[in-house]
């Protein structure tokens, strides 16, 4: 790679990144001694303070609000297909030593140094999704970097984020290497699925609710459990595969639903089950209306909040959702409420069932935290890398207290 070119920050714009952040925003950039037009989109840079030290090298995207993420605070590393290599290995070592079976997130973004990159395993097939244009620019050395690292059959490139748009890239889903058919396999929990790794949501299945899951299956054994926003079965499939003898799922996706179907057949399930299709809102409030009570009520919608201006819809949503769901919970049963949103801080969650439980004159009792699985971990400097929550309640009559 030829020397690389400069952008300087203006004066203390460097703080976020001593403080071991990745990222630098386009209003903290000297833009009258570093112009940002001056570069493309994907282009790697020297970062520099105010007073022209060096930081590190980032990737540029000139045309973003968040116009540069760290690759390295050393100038001498570049992205290139060594250091992907080099960050591969890292990562996979942790996941290898957190799971016994190979199906995990194998990258989570800046959590792993790889900024604008997620790969999630399904066995020998990977699904790949690049969101920034940094990341877009090296894909061809991604590619060789992964086969050389994790050696797999097929790689299905799902480059279909809203985050691409913003990046100003193209979205595509293609395969790159091998065969990836409509559904691939995986395990989690001991309990099997399918997932529809083309058309489904983001890499087709969600790992980072595993050991949620797995704490909630030790109170589904002889229960009526009921899944809301199931999308293909991950929680209420696995109630199931703990025991339940009663299994209602709710989405608004048909064809999710077939896949929940699909994958309770996979587990051989014998218990009753119920597909509703249609609002989750609404399809709560049809079995209210019928008098149906649940002793296990999985609440795990999509991201009400996807960005700051969305806090005060989205807190109304969730409080929405989740009074509803807690009218379906019976006597002395459990409500499980869960979060995708990063702006949604577990505190304002636990706010949130607290005045339902006021407002529906329950007796709540908050008796497990959950957070996402060890193959999302956390960056300490990055509080995005921090998004997922869930909360486990005991619900019950409101005693007189």
């Amino acid at each position: 790679m030829n020397k690389l070119s400069v952008i300087r920050l203006k004066g203390q714009s460097d703080r976020r990144l001593r403080a071991g952040h990745h990222w630098i925003y386009s209003n903290e950039v000297n833009t009258n001694a570093t112009p940002l037009k001056q570069f493309e989109p994907g282009d790697q840079v020297v970062v520099e303070n105010a007073q022209g030290k060096a930081l590190g090298i980032a990737t540029i995207n000139p045309n973003t609000l968040i116009c540069g993420r760290l690759i390295s605070r050393s100038v001498d590393t570049v992205l290139n297909k060594s250091t992907l290599v080099h960050r591969l290995k890292i990562a996979l070592s942790l996941r290898e030593s957190s799971y016994n079976t190979p199906y995990y997130r194998l990258v989570f973004g800046d959590a792993d140094g790889l900024s604008g990159l997620v790969v999630d395993r399904f066995a020998d097939i990977l699904v790949v999704q690049i969101s920034t244009a940094g990341m877009e620019r090296v894909k061809s050395e991604i590619i060789e970097a992964l086969q050389d690292v994790v050696k797999p059959v097929a790689i299905l490139m799902k480059n279909d984020g809203k985050m691409r748009n913003i990046e100003g890239l193209d979205t595509y889903v293609e395969e790159v290497v091998g065969t990836v058919p409509e559904v691939v396999y995986l395990q989690e929990n001991d309990t099997l699925f399918q997932a529809p790794v083309w058309d489904g949501q983001k890499t087709g299945w969600f790992y980072d609710h595993r050991e949620n899951r797995k704490t909630m299956q030790q109170y589904c054994a002889g229960k009526r459990v009921l899944d809301v926003f199931s999308y293909v079965g991950g929680w209420g499939v696995q109630a199931a595969a703990a025991g339940a003898t009663d299994v209602t799922f709710i989405d608004a996706s048909a064809p999710a639903l077939d896949h929940v179907e699909a994958n309770l057949a996979l587990n051989q399930f014998e218990g009753n089950s119920d597909l509703m299709n249609g609002d989750a809102f609404e399809a709560m409030q049809s079995l209210i209306e019928d008098k149906e009570r649940f002793d296990v009520v999985v609440m795990d919608p999509p991201a009400f909040i996807a960005r700051r201006k969305d806090i005060k819809a989205g807190e109304g949503a969730y409080h929405r959702a989740n009074q509803l769901a807690m009218r379906l919970v019976a006597k002395g049963g459990l409500l499980v409420t869960g979060s995708c949103s990063m702006h949604l801080a577990t505190d304002r969650l636990h706010d949130i069932i607290r005045s339902n439980s006021r407002q529906l004159e329950r007796f709540s009792q908050l008796i497990y935290r959950g957070t996402q699985a060890p193959d999302h971990p956390v960056h300490p400097a990055i509080e995005e890398t921090e998004y997922l929550k869930a909360l486990f309640y005991r619900v019950h009559n409101n005693m007189g207290l």
